[in-house]
């Protein structure tokens, strides 16, 4: 077997899995979300209209995504990249962590670029989403997928992260997008706002409908060192600790009907 036809049946591979864990957990997730409508993050405003043109979209994106870990993966195989460290079981955490650092700032100084009115032509239609549902996350220009996702093409040029590394971070990843784009928030929490530096579901979506802040992907490290984080993100993210009931997985029970009164 060639290392092309090698490649070539990895990426497509890759691709199947993105599509069939985007359809099960999507169709999972919508479960789970139609019995906690209180943990809506922007209730009274829908996406619902757009479904079928993200799909759509998606399953073109999906494929420009899964590209740049290929065309890494084929640069260390040919050796036009820096040979990969040996993969190690002690090693993985602290790997898995600076690969998950280095994509974020990637993605954080990407994703403004891609704000800015040169680029943003780009990005204009994964922002036609407002309110973000789950079959939104791909739901982007190809070229502009391809330009977040473009790390793990670059990444391997200057720190020679495994192969597992490589691939487990873009798996992350794909599930990290579809709970950032569910449109519900499930893990807010104090680990979750200042001064810790992980981030919820809240933090993408008011990106979506604030348009001007929260930039990053995995932390709010950079948007707060910018700048950039939403003014009331931590009083958000502390609202939902306090104030929406715990996760249930029975049927919601519809609202009472109102009683019209005569004449």
């Amino acid at each position: 077997m060639s290392d092309e036809f090698f490649y070539l049946s990895f990426l497509f591979g890759f691709y199947a899995t993105t599509v069939v864990t985007y359809f099960a957990l999507g169709y999972g997730l919508t479960w789970v979300n139609d019995r906690n409508p209180q943990r809506k993050i922007q209730k009274g405003r829908g996406s619902g209209k757009r479904r079928k043109a993200e799909i759509r979209q998606s399953l073109a994106s999906m494929f420009s995504a899964c590209l740049p870990v290929t065309i890494g993966l084929y640069a260390q195989h040919k050796g036009w990249a820096p040979a990969p460290w040996a993969f190690n079981w002690w090693a993985a955490v602290p790997l898995f962590i600076l690969c998950m650092f280095l994509y974020d700032t990637w993605f954080y100084f990407m994703h403004r670029l891609l704000h800015t009115k040169w680029l943003y032509p780009l990005h204009a239609l994964h922002h036609k989403t407002v309110a973000p549902t789950i079959w939104a996350t791909y739901s982007e220009d190809v070229l502009d997928n391809f330009l977040l996702q473009g790390f793990s093409a670059v990444i391997v040029f200057v720190v020679p992260f495994p192969p597992a590394i490589l691939i487990g971070q873009r798996l992350f990843e794909h599930f990290n997008g579809m709970f950032g784009h569910c449109g519900f928030e499930y893990f807010a929490a104090s680990t979750t706002r200042y001064p810790s530096p992980m981030l919820c579901t809240l933090f993408h979506d008011q990106h979506h409908s604030g348009f001007r802040y929260n930039y990053g992907n995995y932390f709010s490290f950079w948007d707060r060192v910018l700048g950039t984080v939403s003014p009331d993100y931590d009083q958000r993210v502390k609202k939902f600790e306090d104030e929406v009931p715990s996760l249930t997985f029975r049927q919601a029970e519809p609202a009472p009907a109102v009683e019209e009164k005569s004449g």
